[in-house]
């Protein structure tokens, strides 16, 4: 058993593919469309996964008022989702790179290095390190 995928639902397909692959270097698996939404407007099946992962995200785009004001609020202001990766220092010049936003500096805990920064959504994540 394992997690296939969690949603992450967002305003839009297009930056939020951009954000998950040039941001934080995940994989586009597949990018397909679906079938409309309650509303009539044509959806897609977008899923992207860090190299290596077997659980991916599903980008789903919000789609009527109540998904709108969920944008962002998905763990409601907490941290919700969590990135451990091995090149800490790499990792976090990747999200300055690409203007992500970040709160705080970078910090070390027993478990290793840490700072919280923001998905194109406006979601709260670590991105974790080993400590040097």
């Amino acid at each position: 058993m394992h997690l296939e995928l969690v949603t992450i639902v967002v305003e839009a397909y297009d930056p939020a593919i951009a954000f998950f692959v040039d941001a934080l270097g995940f994989e586009l698996v597949e990018d397909s469309p679906a079938s409309t939404s309650v509303g009539g407007r044509a959806k897609r099946w977008v899923v992207v996964r860090a190299p290596g992962a077997r659980t991916g995200i599903l980008i789903a785009q919000a789609d009527g008022e109540r998904q709108r004001q969920g944008v962002g609020e998905q763990a409601a202001g907490r941290v919700g989702f969590f990135l451990r990766v091995e090149d800490f220092d790499a990792a976090f010049a990747r999200l300055v790179e690409h203007t992500v936003v970040i709160e705080g500096s970078p910090r070390v805990e027993e478990y290793g290095k840490i700072v919280v920064f923001r998905d194109i959504a406006g979601n709260r994540w670590d991105l974790l390190g080993p400590a040097d």
